[in-house]
This record gives structure tokens, C-alpha cells and sequence, in this order.
């Protein structure tokens, strides 16, 4: 008379079921990785504190031909000099709105972090206009903003119609206020 092995059924079916866990585990794991990217560039896109351009969309930013002075930061959310400046910006901003100065801060942040800037520009209330600039091909563009760029950031532009200065290091308050000054 045969009698069944129940160890080796039960281990067979406790192999099986692990193996239905980790497959169930994978599949669970590969698409809500793929839901959020879809859900954050959905959310993000709808209503967002920065505007998303490309470098074509970003060359008005580098070249208005108007009264004003403006100041035009390359910064990102990772990056610790940049973030540590930004308030500087800020400052400027206010404090020399009424003599025709205009900042504006370009992030170049991933792609897949629109939803991290959104939430870093709100944290910090920041009031000057962001650019968002969603353009991946960065050689191709970084010599057209200025020809010794290195890609480096922090990188600031200061210009009017008749002068252009660019800066790739950081600022202190004083030295972007006394770099500023040159403009007015």
C-alpha cells in the first residue's frame, strides 16, 4: 500500500505559493513605479507654480530687449549652493522691484521631479517666476546660454540691452547685490 508523502506535498505547495508571492510582489512593485510617474507628470502639469519650456521657449528668457535689468539663475532642487542662494534672489527681487529688476530662476531639475519642485517652491514660498526648462539634450544648449560653460550650477546671467555678465559660482547676498549695482 502506497502511502501519500504530505511533507513533500505541503513543501510543494509552500514553494508554489512563494513563488505566487513573488511574482505577485514584482508586478505590484514594476507598476507603481510606472502609476506614479504617469499620476506626478499628470498632477504637476495641471497646476504647477513654474512654467515648463525647452530651450527654444527658454531663449526669450535670455534675450528680452527691454528697460529692465534681468537676473537669471540656473539652480536645482539637489543642488546645495543653489539652495543656499536662492533667498539672496528672493531679496532682490523685493527689494528692487521698483527699479526695473526682474528675477528669474531656471530650474533644471529632473524631469521626474516636478512634483519635488513644486512642493520646494511652495515650502519656500518663492515669489520670483521659475522656469521650469525640460530639455535633455544639455549639449546643445549650454554654449548657446554662454560659451564658457562648463554645465556647472549654480550659474547666474545678468543683462540689460546694452551689457551681459555670466557668473557660474555661487553668491552671497552682498556680492549679487554689489554684481547687480553694475546694471543700474
Amino acid at each position: 500500500m502506497l502511502i501519500p508523502n504530505t511533507e513533500s506535498k505541503s513543501y510543494d505547495t509552500f514553494v508554489l505559493m512563494k513563488f505566487y508571492v513573488l511574482i505577485g510582489i514584482f508586478l505590484l512593485v514594476s507598476c507603481k513605479g510606472e502609476n506614479q510617474v504617469i499620476v506626478s507628470s499628470v498632477d504637476t502639469e495641471e497646476d504647477t507654480p513654474f512654467v515648463t519650456v525647452d530651450y527654444e521657449g527658454l531663449e526669450s528668457y535670455l534675450e528680452e530687449s527691454d528697460a529692465d535689468v534681468h537676473v537669471v539663475n540656473f539652480w536645482a532642487t539637489w543642488c546645495k549652493p543653489c539652495v543656499k542662494e536662492l533667498p539672496y534672489f528672493e531679496t532682490i527681487r523685493e527689494e528692487y522691484s521698483n527699479e526695473n529688476v526682474k528675477v528669474i530662476l531656471v530650474s533644471l531639475d529632473f524631469p521626474d521631479q516636478k512634483e519635488r519642485l513644486t512642493h520646494f517652491i511652495e515650502k519656500r514660498n518663492i515669489q520670483s517666476e521659475v522656469v521650469f526648462l525640460d530639455d535633455g539634450d544639455a549639449n546643445s544648449w549650454i554654449p548657446k546660454v554662454d560659451v564658457s560653460w562648463t554645465g556647472a550650477i549654480p550659474v547666474t546671467i545678468i543683462y540689460t540691452d546694452e551689457k551681459r555678465s555670466f557668473y557660474e559660482r555661487s553668491f552671497t547676498y552682498k556680492e549679487l547685490e554689489e554684481e547687480l549695482k553694475l546694471f543700474l
